[in-house]
């Protein structure tokens, strides 16, 4: 049996799936980030404002 002709089959659509797959998690990954600097901005905004007071 000799090996296939032509272009191999399913390789384009994976590389389109991982990188719709990677561009999801670095999505999740950034907004993740932000949500926890401004939680820490806000806490940290929180203590100062009970030293002061």
């Amino acid at each position: 049996m000799m090996s296939k002709k032509g272009k191999a089959k399913n390789t384009v659509n994976k590389a389109k799936h991982s990188k719709l797959i990677n561009r999801k998690k670095n999505k999740l990954r950034t907004s993740k980030e932000l949500t926890k600097q401004r939680l820490k901005s806000i806490i940290s905004k929180h203590q100062n404002q009970l030293k002061d007071s």
